[in-house]
């Protein structure tokens, strides 16, 4: 019933500019609207729904992530943008913070400045 419709992703802020300059500025996204109840963002074509709160509790697991066709490249630009990457005990990761799995999927972790835990990865 839900194949052949658009996704809407949700995510929660609580501080309005710092998540739009975040999501904007530095990942690129595009603003859309805004009202007193969310931000609004178009992540390529996926609406991206930022639910204005008053405290955003931290989730564990990604909540949000993007595909990249050069995971490298993608970790350095980011990097050099300010994002901080997430580093995890017993996972492997390399210098730049690249989990490879045993399938040769890699991913690496950031988080935005509500701390919800992004990903970016290469198949």
């Amino acid at each position: 019933m839900l194949g052949n419709c658009d996704i809407v992703s949700f995510i929660a802020i609580s501080d309005t500019e710092k998540a739009r300059a975040f999501y904007v500025d530095t990942l690129g996204l595009s603003f859309v609207s805004e009202d007193p109840y969310a931000v609004v963002f178009d992540a390529n074509g996926v609406t991206l729904r930022a639910q204005k709160i008053e405290k955003v509790e931290a989730r564990q697991g990604t909540v949000l992530g993007w595909h990249v066709p050069d995971i490298k490249d993608a970790v350095k630009k980011l990097a050099k943008a300010g994002i901080e990457f997430e580093r995890y005990e017993g996972f492997g990761q390399d210098e730049l913070g690249i989990m490879t799995f045993p399938g040769g999927a890699r991913v690496a972790w950031f988080k935005d400045p509500d701390g919800n835990l992004l990903s970016i990865d290469q198949y």
